[in-house]
């Protein structure tokens, strides 16, 4: 009798099995199929409100659209709406981080973002900027948010994301779109970060030891505190290094050159230009072609901004990289004691321009109250992490004074004047107009021009190099306003025919204007250089070679020393990969095991010379630092002995022990045979969706991940993250986006993309571009193929 139970419970747990099981399958094929309804059609028709004539999207076998339209102002609008089509949820994260609204949505998690913003200000500042835009600029951001908001109330779903997300989002406005120039301004400017970051060391390190750890400064030179390293104890530093480093994107950079006609196969100029920024997925840039009767734009576009960033129109060309300038300074406050609502001047006592801010948290009845302070240097920066501001002993408080966040910044239309340009003189005009952040642009024309210029709003100190946070209240540290913009770094047809930047530092005549203290090195630009001069005549193809070389320079110069203070290293193994490195050329591509073998001997000889000295700074200082290792090996040795142990260790001994260290992780990691051991087995490209990618199983859909070649300082860049976890070596930064511009044939032109045109992670355009950009090769924009969709948008009171 129990058996036969036995078999109905089996019976009826099989049915119950067998019921769930279907119910599943019917709950996610019913997902499924809803998320392929909500993917755009590149067919058909819509209508757009102020739309004067039809205007066509052909997007060709990648995705990329054309857009052919009767005037500017319809191209715009045009634009907006494929932007919205293709990546709404992208653009709506922006205006959300740029407002500080994420924890409307988000809730608590994003919290200390919003605060930051809401202390910067940026969108209410952005609302300033659109005001005082010229009237065809202004009519271009708008004629943008009527295409944006004609998607917006269409027929088409709103993309997966607001499943989660859980908001209904609000009309597109201009100030939407001029918000990412001040997020961007603010994510490229870092120079607050190293403040922070040696204030911090202050308390536990000499001078010396500061100079020497930022060795790009002349060696040994000293970064002194004196008395104020007592009051910058007292300060939330910690914490304000950590709500900026959620924000501010890693270790970013750009290369970008460009030759006249003399030193090209054509005789007219080449231009190429590969920004370097954090990866995502859906990527950063959004490539489109825009033509009307009166001229044809192509480039990279980012989604939410109606204008062409870098690219080309019929007549010019141009690239950015980032200057690294140093326009932010942290100034120490102090209150009044006999009155905390002011703060003290050489004048005497102010009051503190005061704010409040109401932020909406998701989960939360009641919003969170933020007091915003102001100094007459910015605002009050201390305040932002609520707990941090509240624990900080009275008398001081840390503002930041920061070029963008001036009312006149006019960069957005900067942009729309540079798309519009016709000439050298049309394109000085443009940079006249760009604030922040301080880029250096290098520019081509049809008429075989070359040329560069810096532009930006560039404060004149009247003490300082902008190392450390400097005493408010005494007046000798402020701003004198601004470097004038003809005394900024510019050139036109150089006599050498060509032009190189990589972020290295800008020469100027008798270190006037000052720019910066700090600088990124020279590896890249000297790598570009040297590729540039081992060929008289270039072309698109030789431009293209030089983008995607992955030779590191460190294996010239800090491979060679670390071989010597390593020769004593005695077992088999040891002598054999050891071998194998000093015979390598410094080629980083991802099959070979030696860039592998080398980082990770780089990676902990640098945990192991800092680490006793910076305690729980040492991870706030883990990025590769080549001159600092080549200095201390060379003229520091003292950074050498471990002062945790009663030894004194020596350079050799720390680098025996690293190359050890570097070993036992990587045999952990990959096995024992070193033979097969590749680069690509840890340095990985990976692009994360913001919200898909941390949910288990979603991120399988919507994250990519693959092999990669480069380095930190290759001309390919593939920086990646320091340390030994899981994520050591992973690939985080590199060229979301690669042009090389022909300027004797402009169709010529070519350009590639990390991942794809779309943010939706069903569609076919979603990464399809990825392996493509991993193996250096390109696509053309246009010319007379075929469209394989056509949308075409006509004026919403048409029939």
């Amino acid at each position: 009798m129990s058996t036969a139970k036995n078999r109905r419970w089996l019976r009826w747990l099989r049915y119950i099995g067998i019921a769930v099981f279907l119910l599943l399958l019917t709950g996610v094929t019913g997902a499924y199929i809803w998320l392929r309804g909500s993917l755009p059609d590149y067919n058909g028709s819509a209508s757009i409100a102020g739309l004067t004539a039809q205007v066509t999207v052909g997007r060709d076998a990648d995705g990329i659209p054309s857009i052919f339209a009767a005037n500017t102002e319809d191209a715009y609008r045009a634009l907006g709406y494929i932007h919205a089509q293709d990546r709404f949820f992208q653009m709506e994260m922006t205006r959300r981080v740029g407002a500080g609204r994420l924890s409307e949505a988000l809730g608590e998690s994003t919290l200390a973002i919003d605060r930051l913003m809401r202390t910067l200000d940026f969108y209410r500042l952005a609302e300033q900027s659109v005001e005082q835009m010229a009237p065809d600029a202004r009519a271009a951001l708008d004629a943008y948010a009527q295409g944006v908001n004609a998607w917006l109330t269409g027929d088409s779903p709103l993309p997966p994301e607001f499943l989660i997300f859980r908001a209904t989002p609000e009309p597109w406005v201009a100030a939407d779109s001029v918000v990412w120039g001040r997020l961007m301004a603010f994510q490229l400017s870092n120079n607050m970060s190293d403040e922070l970051l040696r204030a911090r060391m202050a308390a536990i390190l000499t001078p010396q030891q500061i100079g020497d750890l930022w060795a790009q400064d002349p060696p040994g030179t000293a970064a002194t505190l004196t008395d104020l390293a007592s009051v910058l104890r007292t300060l939330p530093l910690r914490e304000i290094a950590a709500t900026l480093a959620a924000v501010q994107a890693p270790a970013s950079a750009s290369n970008e050159w460009v030759v006249a006609g003399a030193r090209s196969k054509t005789g007219m100029p080449l231009l190429a230009n590969d920004p370097h920024l954090g990866f995502s997925a859906p990527g950063l840039w959004y490539l489109a072609r825009i033509v009307t009767p009166d001229a044809e734009i192509v480039g990279a576009t980012v989604p939410g901004v109606p204008f062409t960033v870098v690219g080309r129109n019929s007549r010019i060309a141009w690239g950015f990289t980032t200057t690294h300038a140093d326009t932010q300074d942290l100034f120490i406050e102090r209150i009044d004691p006999a009155n905390p609502a002011n703060y003290l001047t050489e004048n005497g006592s102010v009051p503190f321009v005061v704010r409040e801010e109401f932020i909406q948290v998701r989960g939360r009845d009641d919003p969170e109250k933020l007091v915003v302070r102001a100094t007459r240097n910015g605002p009050v920066i201390s305040d932002v992490n609520r707990g941090a501001a509240q624990a900080a002993p009275p008398g001081h408080v840390l503002s930041l004074a920061f070029s963008a966040l001036s009312p006149q910044d006019s960069s957005a239309e900067a942009l729309f004047r540079l798309n519009q340009a016709q000439d050298w003189p049309d394109f000085v005009d443009a940079m006249r107009l760009f604030d922040s952040p301080m880029q250096n642009v290098v520019y081509a024309d049809t008429a075989g021009n070359i040329g560069f210029y810096a532009p930006a709003r560039l404060p004149v100190r009247r003490a300082g190099d902008g190392r450390l946070p400097l005493p408010g209240w005494t007046g000798e540290n402020g701003w004198d306003g601004e470097v004038p913009f003809a005394d900024l770094p510019n050139a036109f047809n150089p006599p050498s025919g060509q032009i190189v930047n990589a972020n290295n530092r800008l020469e100027s005549s008798g270190g006037k204007p000052f720019i910066a203290y700090d600088w990124p090195s020279s590896y890249r630009a000297d790598r570009i250089t040297e590729r540039l001069a081992a060929t008289p005549k270039h072309d698109a193809d030789s431009f293209a070679a030089i983008q995607t070389d992955v030779t590191t320079p460190l294996a010239r110069t800090l491979l060679p020393p670390l071989l010597d203070l390593g020769a004593t290293i005695e077992d088999e193994r040891s002598h054999e990969i050891l071998g194998l490195l000093s015979i390598w050329d410094g080629d980083m591509g991802r099959r070979r095991p030696e860039p592998l073998i080398f980082m990770a001997w780089l990676d902990a000889l640098g945990r192991r010379l800092y680490a006793d000295e910076l305690g729980d700074l040492a991870a706030d200082f883990a990025q590769l630092r080549p001159r600092t290792l080549e200095f201390i090996l060379s003229r520091r040795p003292q950074w050498c002995d471990d002062v945790t142990t009663g030894a004194t260790e020596t350079c050799s001994v720390q680098v025996q022990a690293a190359f050890a260290d570097a070993m036992s992780f990587l045999t952990d990691r990959l096995g024992d045979d070193w033979r097969n051991w590749r680069w690509g087995d840890l340095h990985r490209a990976r692009f994360s969706h913001q919200i898909f990618g941390r949910i288990p199983l979603l991120n399988r859909l919507s994250d990519t991940s693959i092999a990669s070649d480069g380095g930190n300082f290759t001309i390919n860049r593939g920086v990646y993250m320091s340390g030994n976890g899981d994520n050591a070596f992973r690939h985080i930064v590199g060229a979301g986006y690669r042009a090389v511009y022909d300027l004797s044939d402009l169709s010529n032109s070519r350009f590639i993309i990390a991942t794809g045109q779309s943010g939706h992670f069903l569609s076919p355009f979603y990464g399809n571009l990825t392996e493509r950009w991993r193996d250096g090769e390109y696509v053309t924009i246009g010319g007379d193929r075929e469209p394989a969709a056509t949308l075409t948008l006509r004026p919403q009171d048409s029939q």
